[in-house]
């Protein structure tokens, strides 16, 4: 079970509260997560990355045990602790501005 956490914004379009909890067949990568939970929760398709082109939108960010995978390839394997459930994939909603 992967465990992820949602900003609110997307917690709000998902309908969820709290952290979300998906089954990911074969590799846990950032892609399979990102597939996995546009699958469960429709509402959130385009919203963490482009649908055609599956690039990760600007001002959205990906972490996992303390580290940045926002420019990480999305087919690279996600830390084991997040793939044994103690560490949860992170994604968050960047700030900009001034």
């Amino acid at each position: 079970m992967i465990r992820v956490v949602l900003p609110a914004h997307l917690r709000a379009l998902a309908r969820v509260h709290g952290e979300v909890a998906l089954d990911v067949d074969g590799t846990v990568t950032q892609r399979t997560v990102l597939d996995a939970l546009e699958a469960a929760y429709p509402a959130l398709r385009g919203t963490t990355r482009d649908q055609v082109t599956q690039q990760r939108r600007s001002f959205v960010r990906f972490y996992a045990s303390g580290e940045d995978l926002s420019h990480s390839s999305p087919d690279d394997p996600l830390p084991d602790a997040v793939v044994a459930g103690t560490e949860p994939y992170l994604i968050i909603g960047a700030m900009a501005g001034g």
